[in-house]
């Protein structure tokens, strides 16, 4: 009879140890997953630092070259505001708020 209850208490351990083992591989491949889609996405945003940083030189650039054409130029633009609105080029509709800075 104790023979009986341990071979019984041993199969129960065996399944749980299967379905443990089911678990770690299932974990292990959901952390693969998480690990590609991480480094995907650090990718993107090194992507979009660059791409912020470049368009921030020809920010600069531009409003140097357009105080320079200011100083050159008899006839003076409007005044640059320091808030101006833009439309965003990703579709979205709603204006976003950018400050320019004059030098």
């Amino acid at each position: 009879e104790k023979n009986l209850k341990l071979e019984e208490k041993i199969t129960v351990l065996q399944q749980q140890n299967e379905e443990l083992r089911a678990r770690i591989e299932q974990n292990t491949v959901i952390t693969r997953q998480l690990s590609e889609e991480n480094a995907n996405l650090q990718e993107y945003v090194e992507k979009e630092l660059k791409e912020k940083k470049q368009l921030s030189r020809t920010n600069e650039e531009l409003l140097w070259k357009l105080q320079e054409g200011d100083a050159a130029s008899p006839v003076k633009p409007p005044p640059v505001s320091s808030t101006s609105f833009y439309r965003c080029s990703s579709g979205n509709s709603s204006p976003v708020k950018v400050r320019t800075l004059r030098r």
